[in-house]
């Protein structure tokens, strides 16, 4: 299986840190994700925590993806 975009749209990069608001990535992991392979995937996957405790904005409203993916986890 594949593993999926953590995209939630919300795409706006942050200039202190270069990682986007949204998802933690990086401009060019966002443009080569569709070419990466699975372990390409999952080793940026495991670094997106650490890195959105770094970004100085946070997202102001959480938007509906990231509410259906908490009441999926919830639920």
């Amino acid at each position: 299986m594949s593993i999926q975009s953590p995209c939630i749209l919300v795409c706006s990069i942050d200039l202190a840190t270069g990682y986007c608001f949204g998802c933690g990535r990086t401009g060019d992991e966002i443009a080569g994700w569709i070419n990466y392979s699975d372990e390409e995937r999952r080793t940026v996957m495991t670094q997106l925590p650490a890195r959105m405790e770094t970004i100085e904005r946070k997202p102001r409203r959480e938007t509906r993806r990231q509410r259906m993916a908490r009441e999926r986890q919830e639920g």
